[in-house]
């Protein structure tokens, strides 16, 4: 079917680019189009004839980006000067070439393409310098340009609403406002995507060769995203997989998909340096980054660079700013489900929805023989026509901000992380609980092998809520105890079903029919519903708390209160920084701080205090005491706690005891000479101490040095960076002695938590003494270089913030399922003795717990699934709960189902634990093939069953997974998985562990770091700037920016930042003495400075730890560092720029499809 189109201001993707002048844009055929003002370099494919460019909706335009895409590698290799054309007649128009065409469309184009020397039309932005190209590539570059072009000229992001399409020659632009129309394509060239209606049938295959031709997706839905190249040159990927299809694993590896494969670590992760080395971590959501200028809608701009003004857009699209078109996110509406009849062409898959299309073939870009030598291997995308983070977030923020996310109905997608909405739960737990890859999940193991979506959850049983909602509700039963079901013992839900009269109830999960309790007892309604159902907590909310009773308790007894036991270094490091004196200047105030139940006086944690270096002091601080008293064990072999009663006080009893011993301890050790340490036996002896009470608890544990003295658990220094890119690289993950993994089976037992506080000059061995942490729930945080004056702050407020903390002691967690799927696989900081029971020690409101799970029989629509998690734990009083969290999701025949719901930003979370445990047991480069092949996979699933056919060369993505490319790219980048040269072996280690237990927000921010623009906010408001995208050409020379990523906050000034604004922020007069020791800004009186103070504050208040602020100056030393976080750049340690890698996405996925 064609569509006659209207000549309109065709999308980006065709129109001139920046940069390249000279190139006139040939028209599909080769022929220029009067008035089409010609883009600097051809379309992809050429663009198409009869369009005109559109206008760049609004913002400024940009040049190009400098950092070019590599030459395409893909397709044919034309031979340079050949344009690839497209096989079909002009009108048709195909975004890439198949391969087998290649030749033919060379000659064509060859013939048709104008010389090169045409100028390029007034009205197109302006010209880039040229420059040699940057990347790296990742494989031979492409032939020729043209091969680049054909492939990139088909990628499409899927979404699913298209409307008309878009010219051909825009790759990227969105769907221009041409009705379509049946009948054969015009020859003025239909946009890459030819809308066409679901009525009209499928396009005619009558192109030459029988290709498919790119088809637009349907009419009447906004086309998300554009078309981009997929293949830029110089991308050529690793070929990762073998097959096509269905093949459930990565082939990389030859075998099933290898166990967690580790992300990259964060672009921006840890630097090595003093002050810089802090990794960035991230725990919040991901900033979004606008673009240079706003866009209103799809950029025009093709992938190159920004489109000329001449010309407004064509009404007929939505737009999005950043040239996605159509929805951003969620199930797409208009979504027409598969297609009617669709044939399928050649190879492609017919029917699904059309998504979004980026359309590589369809991305203007130089041809190699027009370019001017120099120029040659550039081949640029224009960012702005990809798909961009900030515009999906902003646009989320905009259409699901506002209003209540109401908890009633099954399957719904919840907002993203980064958007502030209020949740009212009416039956399913809050996606501030849970949050899934999927709302909508596979009937069939078959269907969720061949989409290879992962179905996962991301677990935060504790999370803090807002001040606006509710916390669960405790509901007391009683000496009986929650009502469950008598076979699976899931517990009493809004989903369980009663029957006779509410005599019995049937359970959710098992089916297995139960007789209700006489005192639970009540009549039912009209309807099947309990009379009692909005009184009870639990058959009416998805969240709730039930108080366990005496059956729940370790050896049947009700627990005691928990302690705190802090356990100080003061070898001689530790007291020379300043850190002993420190650490108990503060704890003498923090100890009035210590968690508390809801309207206790007081807290009912006890306390103690040991401090160590290669022997352990315990002190006697009981309440009866005029001074402390100090005990001495020396024999580190066999640690014992020489001491009963007046170790662990209660704070008030013994306060003048304890602030005597804080005053005494920097005292007693200030002339040490000692500077070896010991750190198992000073967990040992914390453990025996909570033995002794017969109580959990929490150690807090300040360690600077590697532990080398003479006792259990001696660590050597392993740290070897020649293993880097070896097989052996995996042992840098592991620990060095299997000691600690046995220490922390029996610390879990006791209920023993363990947070470590790191304070290294050197190596540490954090992949070591972070296992105990680790299995034990705790947390690790590390201050590499310790500097009093510019780390105090940092240290105390994460410090406070970890005592003060709801944590709950002694959990397990168990995830129950209804039948058809079950719980196979766990990521996160806890320990397990059996494949069901999630054991910690302690479980605080940040922690998250990642449970996989597989099928195990099949699944009906009608029923959907449900998932239900219970936490049984202590809470800080003492006292004995569940914690019960439900969720329901629906469950899908049809794989468009699945794609439409599917959560990318929790999707990342999980590949990234999944990546980093794959390091501990699989080389490096295996974890980072595999995950590519992963994403390659469930790209092409969607490409082949859900799209529309078209041309393999468009990269057509999700909707919903539009962003897919751009994220996995940052994980892939991440120092665990690409540690740049400066990222220490420890560095890996701490991040690893990091991320494993970090929630959806915090991933997001921290894999793609928020970037703010400081001299655009408005003073006056609370809110903050529009985020801008993490690339370096987004920034200016005149300004200041803020870069947060959970764990850095980066205040970078441009070198023509006006005089005013620095006297302003720093309380100096000139860019060269703004100093970059600041470790906070300083406290001035104007508007500027207690807006910018305001919104770091605000920053930090959002993170779960407090973020180092590093000044950077442009052209520093400390710029690279800055720029490891512009994750959208290419990367020193060799890690690809956004546009190439969605070229090497592109060129995996045809792979597969092919």
């Amino acid at each position: 079917m064609s569509v006659n189109q209207q000549a309109h201001t065709g999308p980006p993707y065709g129109q001139p680019q920046p940069g390249y002048q000279g190139y006139q844009q040939p028209a599909y055929g080769g022929q220029l189009l009067q008035g089409v003002p010609q883009s600097q370099y051809g379309a992809y494919n050429g663009p198409m004839p009869g369009y005109q460019q559109p206008v760049p909706p609004q913002g400024s335009l940009r040049a190009p980006p400098t950092s070019g895409a590599p030459p395409p590698v893909s397709g044919a290799s034309l031979p340079s000067g050949h344009l690839a054309y497209s096989q079909f007649g002009h009108g048709d128009v195909q975004n890439g070439i198949p391969a087998s065409a290649a030749p033919m469309q060379s000659y064509i184009q060859e013939k048709q393409r104008p010389p090169a020397s045409q100028p390029f039309l007034p009205g197109s932005a302006p010209t880039p310098v040229s420059q040699t190209s940057t990347f790296q590539q990742y494989g031979p570059p492409p032939a020729s340009v043209q091969q680049l072009s054909n492939h990139m000229a088909g990628m499409t992001i899927g979404s699913t609403t298209a409307s008309a399409a878009p010219p051909a020659g825009l790759g990227y632009g969105p769907p221009t406002s041409v009705p379509p129309v049946s009948g054969s394509f015009s020859a003025t060239g239909s946009g890459l995507y030819t809308p066409y209606t679901a009525s009209q049938g499928p396009p005619p295959t009558s192109m030459s060769q029988g290709l498919p031709l790119a088809q637009p997706p349907f009419p009447g839905q906004p086309i998300s995203a554009q078309r981009l190249p997929t293949q830029v040159p110089g991308f050529a990927p690793p070929p990762s997989s073998t097959g096509i299809g269905p093949s459930p694993y990565p082939p990389t590896t030859g075998a099933p998909r290898p166990p967690a494969v580790p992300g990259p670590p964060l672009a921006g992760q840890t630097v090595a340096g003093p002050p810089a080395s802090q990794p960035n971590h991230v725990s919040s959501p991901p900033p979004p980054s606008p673009m240079a200028g706003p866009h209103a809608g799809p950029p025009t701009s093709g992938l190159h660079g920004a489109p000329p003004l001449a010309h407004p857009p064509q009404p007929g699209y939505q737009m999005q700013q950043n040239g996605s078109f159509g929805q951003v996110r969620g199930p797409q509406p208009h979504y027409g489900g598969a297609y009617p009849g669709t044939p399928n062409y050649g190879s492609q898959p017919g029917p699904p929805p059309p998504p979004k299309r980026l359309d590589p073939d369809s991305i203007p870009s130089p041809q190699l023989n027009e370019l001017p030598p120099q120029q040659k291997p550039r081949h640029r995308i224009d960012p702005d026509a990809i798909p961009s983070p900030i515009q999906v977030i902003e646009d989320d923020r905009n259409n699901r901000g506002s209003e209540p996310f109401v908890t009633g109905v099954r399957g719904q997608v919840p907002p993203l992380v980064t958007t502030n909405f209020l949740v009212k739960d009416q039956g399913n737990a809050s996606p501030r609980y849970i949050r899934c890859t999927s709302y909508n999940i596979p009937c069939t193991s078959d269907m969720a092998k061949q989409s290879q979506v992962p179905l996962a959850a991301v677990i935060k049983p504790l999370a803090t809520l807002p001040p606006e909602e509710a916390l669960p509700y405790l509901v007391d039963h009683g000496e009986s105890g929650p009502v469950r079901c008598n076979r699976c013992k899931a517990y009493m839900c809004p989903f369980m079903q009663f029957i006779e009269g509410g005599r019995r109830f049937q359970c959710c999960f098992c089916s297995c029919v139960t007789e209700v309790p006489p005192h639970y007892f009540q009549h039912l309604d009209h309807t099947g519903k309990r009379v009692d159902f909005y009184d009870r907590p639990e058959l009416s909310l998805g969240s709730y708390e039930f108080l366990a009773t005496v059956d729940y308790c370790k050896n049947n007894k009700f627990p005691s209160p928990p302690a705190f036991i802090f356990m100080i270094d003061v070898s001689y490091n530790a007291v020379k920084s300043g850190l002993v004196r420190l650490i108990c200047e503060e704890l003498k105030s923090l100890l009035d701080y210590l968690p508390r139940e809801g309207n206790m006086e007081e807290s009912a944690i006890r306390v103690g205090f040991v401090t160590y270096n290669k022997v352990l002091h315990f002190y006697n601080v009981k309440s009866s005491l005029a001074q402390p008293q100090m005990m001495v064990v020396s024999d580190v072999a066999d640690m014992f706690v020489p001491l009963l009663d007046g170790f662990l006080v209660n704070v008030n009893e013994s306060r003048t005891v304890i602030a005597s011993l804080l005053d005494q301890i920097p005292e007693m050790f200030a002339d040490t000479r000692e500077t070896e340490t010991v750190f198992a036996p000073v967990i040992q002896a914390g453990l025996e101490a909570l033995k002794a009470a017969e109580c959990a608890g929490k150690l807090f544990v300040f360690h600077t040095s590697l532990p080398i003295a003479e006792a259990p658990g001696k660590l050597k220094n392993r740290d070897d960076k020649k293993l880097i890119n070896t097989d052996k690289e995996k042992a840098l993950f592991q620990p060095q002695t299997s000691f600690y993994n046995n220490l922390a089976k029996d610390c879990v037992a006791q209920g023993c938590c363990v947070d470590l506080f790191l304070f290294p000059n050197q190596y540490l061995d954090v992949a070591t003494l972070g296992v105990v942490t680790y299995q034990t729930g705790g947390s690790i945080y590390k201050y590499a270089y310790f500097q009093l004056e510019t780390d105090q702050d940092r240290f105390l407020n994460d410090l406070r913030r970890d005592v003060q903390k709801e944590v709950g002691f002694d959990a397990v967690m168990r995830v129950r399922t209804s039948t058809g799927i079950r719980a196979t696989d766990f990521f996160g900081a806890f320990y397990m003795s059996n494949t069901t029971d999630v054991e910690m020690a302690g479980l605080d409101c940040d922690k998250t717990i990642t449970v996989e799970f597989k099928h195990d029989d099949k699944l009906s629509e009608d029923s959907g699934a449900l998932l239900q998690c219970a936490l049984l734990y202590t809470s800080c009083a003492g006292q004995r709960r569940l914690r019960i969290h439900n969720l329901s999701l629906n469950c899908c025949t049809q794989l468009a189902d699945l794609y439409r719901n599917c959560e990318t930003d929790t999707l990342i979370n999980y590949l990234a634990k999944y990546a980093y445990r794959g390091v501990l047991s699989s080389p490096v480069k295996t974890v980072r093939d595999a995950l590519i092949n992963q994403c390659a996979q469930i790209l092409a699933c969607y490409r082949k069953n859900c799209a529309s056919p078209s041309s393999a060369g468009q990269l057509i993505l999700p909707e919903c997974m539009k962003l897919l490319p751009v994220y996995l790219n940052c994980v892939l980048k991440s120092d665990v998985l690409q540690p740049g040269p400066e990222v220490t072996t420890d560095d890996r280690a701490y991040i690893r562990q990091l991320v494993t237990s970090m929630d959806v927000a915090e991933t997001n921010v921290f894999f793609y770091p928020r970037l703010l623009p400081l001299t655009k906010a408005d003073v006056d408001s609370d809110s903050l700037p529009a985020a801008i995208r993490n690339s370096e050409e987004r920034l200016s020379k005149g300004d200041i920016y803020l870069l947060e990523n959970g764990l850095n906050i980066f205040v970078w000034v441009g070198v023509n930042v006006q005089q005013g604004l620095i006297q302003n922020l720093f309380g100096v007069s000139s860019f060269s003495q703004i100093s970059n020791a600041l470790s906070t800004l300083p406290v001035l009186e104007n508007p500027f400075s207690k807006k910018v103070r305001s919104m770091i504050d605000m920053l930090q208040v959002q993170r779960s730890r407090y973020m180092k602020l590093i000044i950077v100056k442009q052209e520093d030393k400390l710029e690279m560092l800055f720029k490891h976080f512009l994750v959208e750049d290419k990367s020193l340690s060799g890690g690809a720029s956004y546009v190439d890698f969605l070229c090497h996405m592109h060129k995996e996925i045809r792979q597969l499809l092919s």
